[in-house]
């Protein structure tokens, strides 16, 4: 087959960066490293690569996320192309966020370490390289959009989990207060969590009841449709 060239186009860099979320001691956290070349060697960065040549970009960003977690099969979404013309003095490079989700009692820490990855509270964050401040606000509004229809605790809590860690979730994800007993109701009234006869005892002494999710009762209700009904005002992106 015969070979076609555009002829010679200036060269420009297509990157993959990752907003890897992490939930950790009723803390929201993100996952950085420091840069390791040039502009901007040791600052804070999100995690990412350039996109390979037999790769789309969605292989690139699995790549990454193995690479830097050891993780396969986790919750990933694009979130949007960044193409400002200056947002990088390295070179014209257009970067493609994707955010994901992991557990973090799940991944490698020592491959973590070994690359120079480090947890941050959300809310503690260094300053960032780049445009990656605006990547993680974007993908903060993402991520609470997508909470309002979808049980992320599938993706950031452990298997096992007490009522008051999943509202502690989506307290600091949406950062308000719920009213616990409100919570409460609203989330078992969508058939998707399972109360276990199991409790965690590492908090009093009285301890609170564990629950699961249902993967194949919600996969049910996701093909009809529906939303976490604690949420009055909604925000779709």
């Amino acid at each position: 087959m015969k070979k076609h060239s555009y002829g010679k186009g200036e060269k420009i860099y297509v990157a993959i960066d990752c907003i890897i979320f992490g939930f950790d001691n009723g803390t929201l956290k993100l996952l950085l490293f420091q840069r390791r070349v040039d502009p901007f060697r040791g600052d804070w960065s999100l995690i990412g690569s350039f996109v390979r040549p037999n790769e789309n970009s969605s292989d690139a960003a699995k790549r990454i996320l193995k690479e830097i977690t050891g993780l396969s099969n986790i919750y990933m979404k694009e979130l949007r192309a960044y193409t400002d013309v200056d947002r990088d003095p390295g070179a014209r490079c257009i970067s493609i966020g994707q955010y994901a989700l992991i557990r973090i009692d799940d991944h490698d820490e020592k491959l973590a370490e070994k690359h120079g990855a480090k947890w941050f509270p959300i809310d503690e964050l260094p300053p960032l390289v780049l445009d990656h401040e605006i990547m993680v606000e974007d993908a903060l509004k993402r991520l609470r959009a997508k909470a309002q229809f979808y049980p992320i605790g599938f993706e950031l809590l452990p298997k096992k989990f007490t009522m008051p860690q999943l509202e502690r979730l989506y307290a600091v994800i949406f950062q308000k207060d719920f009213d616990s007993r409100n919570f409460r109701k609203k989330l078992l009234s969508l058939g998707i969590l399972e109360k276990l006869d199991e409790k965690d005892k590492t908090t009093s002494k009285k301890g609170a009841y564990l629950f699961r999710f249902n993967r194949s009762k919600y996969s049910s209700k996701e093909k009809k449709g529906f939303s976490i009904p604690i949420f009055k005002n909604r925000e779709i992106l």
